[in-house]
């Protein structure tokens, strides 16, 4: 147990917590750092942190001690990786505009332009913002196997980066690198299969290149993830084109395990034989993923179960074989802000805690303020079993986006 602003936490159980938090573990974090920067050392690449998945500014001097760059799609996240991480960011954009890209080309190490019009329309005005920039061109593979067409980058009719076929023989002169994103939480497999559409559509060009960068996408810290193949294919790519330098700029890898949401039940409710137990959190607003991918998140102490049947047929409450089954309720206007069935394996009770693993990457930069629903805090959990607090959230943060 430790001791915060007279609170007894227990920073295993988090028994003691009586609002929402996002709480990070250092230890898991150093875990997958020390990774990715291992798989780094031995392919001979650079791995950045894309800040779309992860931002939480104050945990910034520990990823420097692993990494030296990141990658923004944004002003706000170039500024972020300029002003707070010490380092010009890898910068690409759908589309730059006329009163960002000044600004946007200062707080940059290398541009990605995502067409060919974009690159005339700001290459030479960047140029004169910046006169060390690296200009490169995201290009479009046609391939992936991402399934979810909301995460696929290269489904028919993509927005997304320069086919082959609409590429000149000769890039500009000052076009230094290709950027080419198909992945989402893939195993090393999937980029080994993606890697051969690649080349076979790209590799003419490489001569003229001086980089390449693979994107995000490579969930290298996942459990089952061949670490051993990524390397393998690194290398092997290398070998054969050794004057290209090799990025990858994962988001999920770096955050991933490293933390769950900690909510409380404040209710719960029953209509047509199912129970839901309403927290203090927003599915909506906490967890966009969950309802946007969708999937179902891991909650500790519980099992899913599918859907509970409705209306016609609902659940026999007394049933032996689910005593305990709960839908979870977010606590937002949204009728659709719900997400479950769950079997626990005792009553829950109000003020208990419902721990959501795994919601530190994309959750904590993706939230929102709808409704103006209290906003979870967000805490680390430091290596000496030390309680701290990152960031609270309260009216002026939602009343200054009104603004």
């Amino acid at each position: 147990m430790v001791l915060h602003n007279d609170m007894k936490i227990d920073v295993n159980t988090f028994e003691g917590l009586n609002k929402p938090y996002y709480i990070i573990e250092e230890r898991l974090l150093r875990r997958n750092l020390e990774l990715i920067r291992g798989v780094a050392q031995k392919a001979g690449v650079e791995i950045i942190l894309a800040f779309k998945a992860f931002a939480l500014w104050k945990t910034f001097p520990i990823f420097r001690e692993y990494i030296r760059s990141t990658t923004a799609s944004s002003l706000s996240e170039a500024r972020l990786a300029f002003e707070e991480f010490g380092s010009q960011a890898h910068t690409f954009s759908p589309a730059y505009t006329d009163y960002e890209i000044d600004e946007i080309a200062r707080c940059s190490s290398h541009l990605t332009f995502n067409s060919l019009s974009q690159y005339e329309r700001y290459h030479q005005r960047a140029r004169l913002a910046n006169a060390d920039l690296s200009f490169g061109l995201r290009v479009n593979p046609e391939y992936s196997e991402i399934e979810t067409l909301l995460y696929n980058p290269c489904a028919p009719g993509t927005r997304f980066g320069v086919s082959a076929r609409r590429l000149p023989d000769l890039l500009p002169a000052d076009i230094e690198g290709f950027h080419c994103h198909c992945h989402c939480e893939s195993g090393a497999d999937v980029f080994e299969r993606t890697l051969v559409h690649i080349e076979e559509k790209f590799a003419r060009w490489f001569p003229q290149l001086k980089w390449i960068n693979f994107g995000g996408g490579h969930l290298m810290t996942r459990k089952d993830y061949d670490v051993d193949l990524l390397i393998r294919l690194l290398k092997d790519f290398k070998r054969r084109y050794p004057h290209l330098k090799v990025i990858l700029e994962p988001g999920s890898a770096f955050a991933w395990q490293t933390g769950p949401l900690v909510s409380q039940v404040v209710d719960v409710v029953e209509d047509k034989g199912i129970r839901t137990a309403i927290l203090n959190v927003s599915f909506t607003c906490h967890m966009p993923d969950c309802l946007e991918m969708p999937y179902y998140p891991e909650v500790r102490g519980a099992e899913h179960v599918d859907p509970a049947p409705i209306l016609d047929k609902p659940i026999d409450l007394q049933s032996q074989s689910f005593p305990y089954v709960y839908r979870l309720g977010g606590n937002s206007c949204l009728s659709g802000d719900f997400m479950g069935d769950w079997v626990f394996d005792h009553e829950l009770r109000i003020g208990e805690n419902v721990i959501f693993e795994d919601m530190i990457h994309y959750t904590t930069v993706k939230t929102c303020m709808f409704n103006g629903i209290t906003h979870p805090s967000i805490a680390i959990v430091k290596n000496g079993g030390e309680f701290e607090i990152l960031c609270e959230f309260g009216y002026e943060d939602y009343k200054n986006r009104m603004d």
